[in-house]
């Protein structure tokens, strides 16, 4: 079985920058373990990036969300602690991604044959649901998973209707709290 975590935009500005938020922290650890227990398995491991210019605030996103972040090569793009640490530039895709889902993510699924991709990272209601549902459509007879455990977002709310409506969409949410 051809299996990938797929580590969502755990980046420095959604963890304690611009857009960070309380617990978003303690998720470094467990996803980092998780990257490890990939890899010891012989399993794929990539990333994604939310990544934006110096032009941001002019665009449709910076308009309705105008927090300027994750701007190219600044601190705040980078990968957050340990799971930032735990990336192997050797073997790991990177999708620097300028919008909360990625058509080349989908479109480089397509052509990778996983049956098992399994998705981590921040913000569970954004970036997190939005490429779940892009992997659903890339490879419909994979067995998506997302670890509750390893995701979150700043409004708790929107959190546990983001895992529920995701089970609804038939990806398979583990490690959630009822």
């Amino acid at each position: 079985m051809k299996k990938l975590l797929l580590v969502v935009d755990y980046q420095k500005d959604f963890v304690d920058g611009a857009l960070g938020f309380p617990g978003a922290e303690k998720l470094d650890g467990p996803i980092a373990e998780k990257i490890a227990a990939y890899r010891s398995a012989g399993d794929d491991v990539a990333f994604t990036l939310d990544t934006h210019q110096e032009t941001y605030l002019d665009t449709q996103e910076g308009r309705k969300l105008p927090v300027p972040h994750c701007l190219m090569n600044t601190e705040g793009w980078q990968l957050y602690g340990k799971t930032g640490q735990a990336l192997d530039k050797s073997r790991d895709t990177v999708i620097c991604k300028p919008t909360f889902p990625s058509l080349w993510l989908g479109d480089w699924l397509k052509g990778q044959g996983y049956d098992r991709i399994e998705l981590v990272g921040l913000v569970s209601y954004m970036c997190v649901l939005s490429n779940a549902i892009v992997a659903k459509a890339a490879l419909p007879e994979a067995e998506l998973v997302v670890d509750a455990s390893c995701t979150a977002g700043p409004d708790p709310r929107l959190h546990a209707n983001a895992l529920e409506l995701m089970e609804t969409l038939q990806i398979t949410v583990v490690n959630r709290e009822v």
